[in-house]
């Protein structure tokens, strides 16, 4: 899961004390976004990211990931089924993704890896 917001730096520093995760930098193009790592686990969580760049049309929330197995095939039936795509399709990591919005209004991100 993910949070894309205008101050990274202060919901980084909001989210490590009320927590107790680490922050990892993660670089990006000029600017680093954050990953979330519990200590006792020392594996992300969770990333805070800067609303800019490649994210900045992300809304400013908590956005959950959820693996499909093909990408463009959901977001057609997004559509047919009243749902919206919001951002995206994009490459993130070794796969893509893209943010959907529900009838109801909820948003969350649909995420294809690469075969």
């Amino acid at each position: 899961m993910d949070l894309t917001v205008p101050q990274a730096d202060r919901v980084r520093d909001f989210y490590a004390a009320v927590t107790g995760w680490q922050v990892q930098p993660v670089p990006m193009d000029g600017y680093d976004d954050y990953a979330m790592v519990p200590p006792e686990t020392q594996q992300a969580v969770a990333g805070i990211c800067h609303a800019r760049g490649a994210n900045a049309g992300l809304p400013p929330q908590w956005l959950i990931y959820i693996t499909v197995a093909d990408l463009d095939e959901s977001l057609r039936r997004c559509r047919e089924l009243g749902g919206e795509v919001v951002f995206g399709p994009r490459p993130l990591g070794q796969g893509r993704f893209a943010v959907i919005r529900d009838p109801a209004g909820a948003v969350a991100a649909v995420y294809e890896e690469k075969q």
